[in-house]
């Protein structure tokens, strides 16, 4: 089973999982909105920041990824969607991808109330010296 944690806060994210939710194979995939269970993040050492920042999968192995990563490893298995992880994974065309998804997403966790939130709670906690 592939896990897949993904931001259920954020429109645009829980658009695009409800999509692919709908047309994934029966079996495959364990979607995970990162409100709902932090200590799963704990366990695998993803911060809410960095959860927060990009999709993770955690695949049949258990090895992680995220980002652009995450999506060809979801994309592998999605009908229609497996000659789209091949192209992404082409060298000049995951660089171009990877540099689109994260500037995509710092544009969107500067924007999201909800994201701003854990950014300020985490400084909080961290304290001033750090």
């Amino acid at each position: 089973m592939i896990t897949v944690f993904y931001d259920d806060r954020c429109g645009v994210c829980a658009k695009e999982i409800a999509y692919y939710q709908r047309i994934s194979p029966e079996g495959v995939f364990f979607w995970e909105g990162i409100s709902k269970n932090q200590s799963t993040l704990q366990r695998l050492n993803i911060s809410p920041i960095d959860a927060l920042m990009s999709l993770h999968v955690k695949d049949h192995s258990g090895s992680l990824y995220n980002g652009v990563d995450a999506f060809i490893t979801i994309w592998r298995y999605l009908p229609y969607f497996k000659w789209l992880s091949i192209l992404v994974s082409l060298p000049i065309v995951y660089h171009s991808a990877s540099w689109l998804y994260s500037f995509f997403a710092k544009y969107r966790f500067a924007r999201l109330p909800h994201c701003q939130a854990v950014l300020k709670k985490t400084k909080k906690d961290e304290g001033p010296n750090k």
